[in-house]
């Protein structure tokens, strides 16, 4: 097993269509494809953000078990379809619209009244059928923002007497699969590729979706990480290439300032030694020559085996 938690890379995104995609996300840690795949799917189903209807009311019905004269439709099977429409809200407040249609025919997401910041992305959904040429639908929709799904005894908005409350279904992703197959960089072979579908309603694409849910457990994670960090493993080659570079025959002033400007984590040190110097605010190659040798053993988790380590590095680099 490698000893080196990589630093995973999307390497490859595939459109199946607007609403579906999949993303090819490796290297990683042995284990981490179904660690990463299953945080991922949990939050893509239950938090990204969306707008959903929580409240509507038909006029000329005082409740939610009236036949509407000239609908095909009871209250209730409008209701159903009511919940199936999708909206992209531009900001964070609540918007009521109103769908009007008179006259026999497909009452459909068409006939409704949007405003500047609700857009409605399954114009064709259909909502109710009118079969009398003299009947009249006008419905009014409480559109609000939320996430995943809330059922009308969790809703904390308080609504008009009049209004009939809905079940909201709040998020815009309809459904997620990931597998985990094996890949190998260097002589690593025993690394994960996560390979991670992601369908949505059409009010959000899936590369937004998926970048949403990335940030959330991001930010849940960095709350429980404190000041540490790790530092990814940077490729030998790479590292080898930038000491190449800065190894030339001469060194003018403007190449020695430079140098002494690397980062720590270029320096391809240990991890524990990496996280010893960021952790005690030393970032640059300049900031170590800020300190003696005593100075550097006094740091908090930062040793004598690890001064060892970056003396050695440093000679590695001429300096």
């Amino acid at each position: 097993m490698s000893n080196n938690i990589y630093t995973p890379n999307i390497i490859d995104v595939s459109d199946h269509t607007d609403t579906s995609a999949t993303f090819i996300i490796e290297p990683l840690h042995s284990g981490y494809g179904n660690t990463l795949g299953n945080s991922l799917r949990r939050v893509l189903l239950s938090s990204i953000s969306g707008a959903a209807v929580t409240a509507f009311k038909v006029e000329g019905v005082t409740h939610e078990f009236t036949d509407i004269p000239g609908v095909k439709e009871d209250i209730v099977d409008i209701m159903q379809n009511i919940k199936g429409i999708r909206f992209r809200v531009y900001g964070d407040e609540k918007h009521v619209l109103r769908l009007s249609k008179k006259g026999k025919g497909v009452v459909t997401c068409k006939d409704i009244t949007s405003d500047a910041d609700v857009e409605i992305v399954n114009h064709d959904h259909v909502i109710a059928n009118i079969d009398d040429d003299k009947a009249e639908l006008v419905i009014d929709l409480v559109v609000e923002i939320g996430r995943g799904y809330r059922t009308i005894e969790e809703s904390t908005i308080k609504k008009p007497s009049d209004m009939i409350a809905v079940d909201a279904i709040y998020s815009p992703v309809l459904r997620v699969r990931y597998k985990v197959e094996n890949t190998r960089v260097g002589q690593a072979t025993d690394l994960d590729k996560l390979l991670i579908t992601i369908d949505t309603d059409g009010s959000i694409t899936p590369r937004d979706a998926f970048e949403e849910a990335a940030a959330i457990l991001i930010n849940q994670y960095t709350a429980l990480a404190g000041k540490t960090r790790i530092v990814p493993k940077v490729e030998e080659d790479e590292f080898n290439n930038d000491i190449d570079a800065a190894n030339s025959d001469s060194l003018n002033p403007e190449d020695e300032n430079s140098l002494l400007n690397t980062s720590i984590e270029d320096l391809n040190l240990s991890a524990r030694t990496t996280n010893a110097l960021v952790n005690n605010d030393i970032h640059t190659i300049k900031d170590l020559f800020a300190l003696n040798d005593a100075e550097l053993k006094d740091l908090k988790g930062f040793g004598s085996r690890a001064l060892d380590e970056v003396k050695e590095k440093l000679a590695e680099l001429e300096l």
